[in-house]
């Protein structure tokens, strides 16, 4: 690494500084360093202190301010790394959302599937229930011939028996009529 020796002015005073960092930031670390002293020297001047040690509460302000940064990048530090662990754990639930919405595609899916052959289950069941009520109707409508036929039938039977026994009453009428006469000749 390259030093970079930079003139500086601090408190009125030059001062030639070394180091690895760029020339803007040695600049700028005794920017801050000048305007500290003003602030201190000031203060003390106002309060009626002695500004004899001017360095020291400088230096001591400074590691004030450090040791604050260093605090809250330690808490930055705290605040990411719950960050982080807040993150993986919405990227768990994130992987287990994804998990059970293909479960639940998967589940759909299947449900679909069974809906669908139990609907082809209905179909055939009422294409067969159809067909068995077309039966029921053909078989009832050839009963219902037979019967009428069968019907038919008796009823021409009973007639031709109404007349058979009609033509034998007076038959026997006729025969009662010729007896009487047959006993009154003779």
């Amino acid at each position: 690494m390259e030093n970079n020796k930079v003139k500086v002015k601090i408190y009125g005073q030059e001062y030639v500084i070394s180091g690895a960092k760029s020339r803007e930031e040695i600049v700028q670390v005794a920017a801050h360093v000048d305007v500290k002293m003003q602030e201190i020297a000031e203060a003390a001047n106002a309060s009626g202190v002695a500004a004899a040690n001017l360095g020291v509460l400088a230096a001591v302000n400074i590691t004030s301010e450090y040791f604050q940064v260093m605090q809250e990048l330690e808490e930055q530090k705290r605040i990411n790394i719950q960050l982080e662990k807040d993150a993986q754990h919405y990227v768990q639930l994130w992987d287990e959302s994804k998990k059970n919405y293909i479960d639940y595609k998967e589940e759909t899916q299947a449900v679909v599937l069974q809906k669908e052959e139990l609907l082809g289950q209905i179909g055939a069941l009422e294409e067969e229930n159809r067909k068995l009520k077309a039966a029921v109707e053909t078989a009832r409508t050839q009963t219902q011939s037979s019967m009428d036929a069968v019907v038919k039938e008796v009823e021409e039977k009973c007639r031709e028996l109404e007349n058979s026994f009609f033509d034998l009453q007076m038959e026997n009428l006729q025969l009662k009529k010729k007896l009487e006469k047959y006993r009154n000749n003779g």
